[in-house]
């Protein structure tokens, strides 16, 4: 496994109720990155080649998934970052949160059985050509954790096939085999969508956890996740060469 000596930093955003940004940081080092957490106060992203928003329930999720986090100091710098084309990685409700500032189209409600879901979940690549998924490819099964008690991804039909036609369904649910079916998906998502990206493709929203599945000895039982960050990793690194 190649290692770039801490030359790629990512930023990983710690808000009020965030509880996987320390396993984002661990996850980032442990695939030869550097990592450093940003306060959700700051407005500064110290020089990051990348931010991640982890996973969590930023500010209690009071009032809806990430609509508090979404007005959070720092989130204007995510902003202009992401607008500017730096990479930014939305897990869970980091996705919840890139849905609500508007970074990424459509949003996330209750699970269709309304019950919190937590296990290794299989998820088909639907786009290797991003920055997250340059290690993958087309088709490929990857077995993720997901954990969320508001993943289902809806939009409206039209903006559905504008993103289809742009390549911004990047994960779709689906059984071990690849099928992308009812039986494959776990919370009700609209076409068993798991993650998304915008239209430049360098902001990305999922909701099953890469960073839990970055070594087959812990967690899932699984390392895909290493090929999602160790993906963003590989790109940083290839732009600075």
């Amino acid at each position: 496994m190649a290692r770039y000596d801490g030359r790629v930093k990512i930023g990983v955003v710690q808000f009020p109720g965030s509880n996987d940004e320390r396993d984002a940081v661990w996850a980032i080092e442990r695939l030869g990155g550097s990592a450093e957490l940003l306060w959700h106060g700051d407005r500064d992203l110290r020089g990051a080649d990348a931010v991640i928003l982890p996973g969590g329930f930023s500010y209690g999720d009071y009032l809806r998934c990430g609509a508090i986090a979404r007005f959070a100091p720092v989130m204007a710098e995510v902003e202009e970052f992401a607008r500017s084309g730096g990479p930014v990685l939305g897990i869970c409700n980091g996705f919840q949160v890139l849905c609500e500032a508007g970074l990424l189209p459509g949003a996330l409600a209750r699970n269709g059985g309304l019950k919190f879901i937590c296990r290794p979940q299989p998820i088909r690549v639907e786009n290797p050509s991003t920055v997250f998924t340059r290690r993958t490819a087309r088709g490929r099964v990857l077995t993720i954790p997901i954990k969320h008690g508001e993943g289902r991804y809806i939009t409206d039909r039209a903006t559905l096939a504008t993103m289809e036609a742009r390549g911004q369904v990047v994960f779709r649910y689906c059984t071990p085999s690849g099928e992308v079916s009812a039986a494959g998906n776990p919370n009700g998502s609209l076409d068993g969508i798991a993650g998304v990206c915008n239209e430049a493709g360098n902001v990305l929203g999922m909701m099953p956890h890469p960073e839990h599945a970055v070594d087959p000895a812990v967690g899932a039982g699984s390392a895909d996740g290493a090929l999602v960050l160790g993906s963003l990793i590989e790109s940083l690194a290839g732009a600075r060469a």
